[in-house]
């Protein structure tokens, strides 16, 4: 404690003609400012454990009078020391005679041998041996109750990190109890002591074995080695008494991945808001300024990285060249929710018409993996500021140099909010594959726009799904205070990167993408030949006696999951077939089979929007496989794939029905209706008129 007070007082600032006494702390008379001698420093740091490391230190005349008296006893002791023992008393014996406690105390507390020439774990000998650091005694004294004595040395291959490793703990054998000083007594106090201070919280990040890998993931949303990577970039954070610079990143991350409030925070990590709030900035700006521009952005990475890493061979199939020398890339914005601002201007500029909301974009351009190329903005949200107007900005302004990095012949996919914006991508040589557009009056896309259609979407799922990568941080997420609009950036920014550095690609690839693109372009050239026919033949008008109740479609051809992928050209219709099967198991036959043609079918199948609206589709089949499809929905018409109605249909009748047992398992997803009140059952009225008359007479 005297030493901590001599410290404070000797920081400078504190006034420099105040020279207290290193021991009791009291200022000192001006003659007795004068030098301590060795000797005196050594008895202070053996007595009092004060160590006197500046010139300026001073003695006051009190606790100097403290050495002379012990020199004094020790030149000559007194009779009562000398009968103390049957022999004569050595000069360090009787000095230590002084000490409030003996220079050793044994302790009921397993301990290791002492070794210094061989590793106390395996009793290999040196040279190359190194000395077993603190952090790692304490780490075993705190798991195992073990003491290892200060000084012993071990081999570089148990210790990572300063702690040992995990193989490593069933080696550590204690053989007696321990002998400590006063010293090492106060250390572990002192260890102690700051643990418990720190384990005031469950979480935390001071060491990398204090949580595993798995618990780094759900806090922080990357694995225990990307943490520490993460850390290693952090180049001006510093340690400070209350946090260090893993804590304060443990505190970004989590802030990041749970999006709790700065009290709740606050009451996790017991540190006040304001250390929090500081520690939350310090890392933003400091992995903006050295991990982000090595992660992100145009100029992180070349077009040929770009082109030979990072772009999927589907994608090269259904629009690149022979030459393979074009970048594709993905572009889309993503929306984050703020509140609405005191400041009108702002709060009009910033209002989604489009969401009903107020929100600021970033526009996302990924590669066709979904590796994030860059990020640009937060841009406003009213009508100057829709997508394409964000392309043209980014363009005129030339962000990133992106005019320089872009080439000619280069491919952007994009939808449909981008159409404004073509005729500039055009001018600049670059080619836009585009979702087509319904003609006005018409309610279903042709069967060849429907078709490149698919072939559009096929692709640019990507870019979604990264959008949902972003917004898996859920501080992200939620509607952002409207002071944080200038991070917002930063923060996008960031979750990119970690996800190029950290995470795996969305789309890695599959070996047959050359393969299933080559057959999506030779099918995105055919017609679809049952349109025409139920055009033709007024399939879709005619009487129903056309057409008779299917209680059971025996002939139906049986499906495999690989067959089915082959004729959705995805998976994302095959996920939606449970719910919309669900609804027809148990209810009416809605299926039909044409009286003149037993393998042409018609299903009536309830739309998942409008309780109102049945979609009604065919499909004609042999014994063996699935001939040709049509729909009425908007994409029905395509031949690339089908749509998740035909989707449902061909699931169940070739696949499910034989799967599944219908009267035992649940196809469909449950029903949670039953738990949820419904204000249109009321039940009718009873009369009670006759009763009462009856009760009456009698």
């Amino acid at each position: 404690m005297f030493a901590i007070y001599s410290f404070i007082f000797r920081m400078p600032g504190l006034g420099p003609k105040n020279f207290p006494c290193v021991l009791c702390n009291k200022r000192t008379k001006p003659r007795e400012r004068r030098k301590i001698s060795k000797r005196e420093k050594r008895f202070l740091q053996k007595q009092f454990l004060v160590t006197v490391k500046h010139e300026n230190d001073t003695l006051c005349n009190k606790c100097r009078h403290k050495y002379y008296a012990s020199e004094k006893k020790t030149i000559n002791p007194s009779p009562e020391m000398e009968n103390d023992n049957c022999f004569p008393t050595p000069k360090r014996r009787r000095s230590s005679a002084l000490l409030s406690s003996p220079p050793s105390v044994s302790l009921s507390i397993p301990s290791t041998s002492r070794s210094h020439s061989n590793c106390f774990l395996c009793k290999r000998p040196g040279p190359k041996l190194i000395v077993v650091p603190a952090s790692a005694r304490f780490q075993v004294f705190l798991k195992c109750e073990i003491i290892i004595p200060a000084g012993s040395r071990c081999c570089p291959n148990h210790v990572d990190d300063g702690y040992f490793k995990a193989d490593v703990w069933s080696q550590i054998k204690a053989s007696k109890n321990s002998l400590l000083n006063r010293s090492s007594i106060l250390d572990l106090v002192k260890r102690l002591r700051v643990m418990a201070l720190q384990n005031s919280s469950r979480i935390d990040f001071e060491s990398s074995t204090n949580l595993s890998d798995s618990e780094y993931w759900n806090l922080t949303g990357v694995s225990k080695e990307a943490f520490n990577e993460l850390c290693g970039s952090l180049k001006d954070v510093r340690n400070t008494p209350v946090r260090s610079t893993r804590t304060s990143l443990g505190i970004f991350l989590f802030k990041l991945k749970s999006g709790l409030s700065n009290n709740m925070l606050s009451t996790i990590f017991n540190i006040s808001k304001s250390s929090l709030r500081r520690a939350i900035a310090s890392v933003r700006q400091s992995l903006v300024a050295s991990f982000v521009p090595q992660n992100l952005g145009l100029q992180h990475v070349s077009r040929e990285e770009v082109i030979e890493k990072h772009t999927r061979p589907l994608a090269q199939t259904l629009f690149g060249s022979f030459h393979n020398s074009e970048a594709i890339l993905v572009l889309d914005g993503t929306y984050i929710y703020i509140q609405k601002s005191n400041n009108f201007q702002f709060q009009r500029r910033s209002y989604s018409f489009h969401k009903g909301r107020p929100l600021v974009k970033v526009m996302v351009v990924v590669t066709t993996t979904g590796y994030f190329l860059t990020a640009v903005g937060p841009y406003l949200a009213d009508g100057k500021n829709n997508d394409a107007a964000i392309l043209t900005h980014m363009f005129k302004t030339n962000v990133q140099d992106i005019q320089n990095w872009m080439h000619e012949e280069d491919i952007f996919v994009i939808d449909r909010g981008f159409r404004d914006a073509v005729s500039l991508l055009e001018e600049m040589g670059i080619r836009a594959e585009i979702p087509s557009f319904m003609k006005r009056g018409e309610k279903q896309l042709s069967t060849e726009d429907a078709n490149l259609s698919r072939l559009v979407t096929k692709v640019r799922w990507v870019v979604e799904s990264a959008n949902s990568r972003i917004k898996r941080w859920k501080f992200l997420d939620k509607v952002l205070p409207t002071n944080q609009v200038p991070y917002v950036g930063d923060f996008v920014r960031i979750v990119c990167a970690i996800s190029n550095k950290f995470l795996p690609a969305l789309s890695k690839g599959q070996e047959d993408d050359v393969a299933v693109g080559a057959r999506m372009l030779y099918l995105s050239r055919q017609v679809n030949t049952l349109k025409e026919r139920v055009e033709t033949e007024h399939l879709d008008t005619r009487r129903s006696t056309v057409w008779k109740e299917a209680t059971q479609v025996v002939d139906f051809p049986r499906l495999s999951e690989e067959r089915l992928r082959e004729l959705t050209c995805g998976t994302y219709q095959l996920k939606l077939s449970k719910s919309y099967i669900q609804e027809h198991v148990d209810g009416k036959n809605d299926i039909f089979v044409h009286q003149e043609d037993p393998n042409l079918l018609k299903v009536k199948l309830q739309s998942r929007h409008t309780a109102s609206k049945s979609h009604v589709l065919w499909i004609s089949y042999t014994e063996n496989d699935i001939v040709s499809w049509y729909c009425r929905c908007k994409t029905g018409a395509r031949v690339v794939g089908v749509c998740a109605h035909i989707a449902a249909v061909l699931w169940y009748l070739g696949y499910a029905r034989y799967r599944y047992n219908i009267d035992e398992d649940r196809i469909g997803v449950r029903d949670w209706s039953s738990f949820v009140e419904d204000a249109a059952a009321i039940p009718e009225e009873i009369d009670h008129s006759e009763s009462d008359e009856s009760i009456i007479e009698e």
